[in-house]
């Protein structure tokens, strides 16, 4: 499989698959959404892939397609009558022109739309273990990185001034 350029996520679908989003969105819906875009960031900059990740606002009387950028992850918040869906059914074709586009959503019908149109489906479920995976391999790389790393002053000088250098500390 080739590398995965594009990442579109529907947002509200994730919180609600996500046992801990959905627990922090019945006491914040910003902060689950925070979270989301935390952890997309996360996976964003470790897998070099640019990720949409979009929100319905179709109930939202007179809004408008909002987008922000936080580092590497675009938010898309949709207009009025426009579903998350939606949104995601009219990128997909444009972002396939510039490599593999991964759907993710736990939405069967999407999922059909995303592969009918030459894209990848990803579960909430199959991505929140990709992440979880990354975090332990980032984790485990920077502990043994971090020991390998260790240093001392012996790695630097020669045995002679080293052993100048103890005369020295032990007056002698």
């Amino acid at each position: 499989m080739s590398r995965i350029v594009n990442i579109l996520v529907d947002g509200y679908n994730v919180i609600n698959q996500w046992d801990f989003l959905k627990k922090l969105k019945e006491e914040s819906l910003e902060d689950a959404r925070d979270k989301l875009v935390e952890m997309l960031q996360e996976y964003a900059v470790f897998k070099d892939c640019s990720i949409y990740v979009v929100f319905d606002a179709h109930l939202v009387s007179g809004s408008v397609e909002k987008h922000e950028r936080v580092g590497k992850i675009n938010v898309i918040y949709t207009k009025e009558g426009e579903t998350a869906d939606c949104f995601i059914e009219r990128t997909v074709p444009n972002l396939i022109k510039m490599g593999t586009v991964a759907v993710v959503t736990s939405d069967y019908l999407e999922q059909r739309i995303a592969l009918q149109m030459g894209g990848i489906r990803i579960t909430p479920r199959e991505f929140l273990l990709e992440i979880e995976s990354i975090k332990k391999g980032i984790r485990e790389k920077a502990k043994t990185s971090y020991s390998q790393q260790k240093t001392t002053l012996e790695d630097f000088i020669s045995r002679d001034i080293l052993e100048k250098l103890e005369k020295m500390r032990r007056n002698l």
